[in-house]
């Protein structure tokens, strides 16, 4: 179980606004869409059903409508704090990896700044910038 206040202290303002200006910048290279979410831990119901983070994270895309952009290019970046979890809807294993063991390490900020960098290359090659692309889906991380 994590805390409201653990995850306040692991995810200081300073820290968010780091990650949403990762973000940000990543997004002015690249026509994808990225956002990120951060949970302190899973609730009721769905922990005593054995829910993982993984299906956590696949209703969170769907609820966000992370897949309901222009081109069909949003990616979730989905941290559950309790586990040290991460998951990408559009998932990158070795990307996950890196970031869960930087979590392991409690350098959350640098798990998810490093994590948005590394998905800005594989959206830079899938997904090349095609100018002014609007912003369809919020920078700002949501914490849960």
């Amino acid at each position: 179980m994590t805390t409201p206040w653990q995850l306040r202290r692991d995810f200081p303002e300073r820290t968010l606004t780091a990650i949403e200006k990762a973000i940000e910048a990543s997004e002015a290279v690249h026509a994808g869409e990225i956002r990120f979410v951060v949970e302190g831990a899973l609730d009721g119901a769905p922990l005593f059903k054995g829910q993982s983070a993984r299906e956590r994270a696949i209703d969170l895309f769907s609820q966000l409508r992370i897949w309901d952009t222009e081109f069909n290019n949003g990616v979730l970046i989905y941290l559950l704090l309790a586990d040290r979890e991460v998951e990408f809807v559009a998932q990158w294993q070795q990307i996950c990896h890196a970031m869960e063991l930087a979590c392991k390490e409690a350098n959350f900020e640098g798990a998810v700044v490093g994590g948005i960098q590394a998905v800005t290359q594989h959206l830079m090659t899938h997904f090349p910038s095609i100018g002014s692309a609007r912003n369809e889906l919020p920078n700002r991380p949501m914490v849960l």
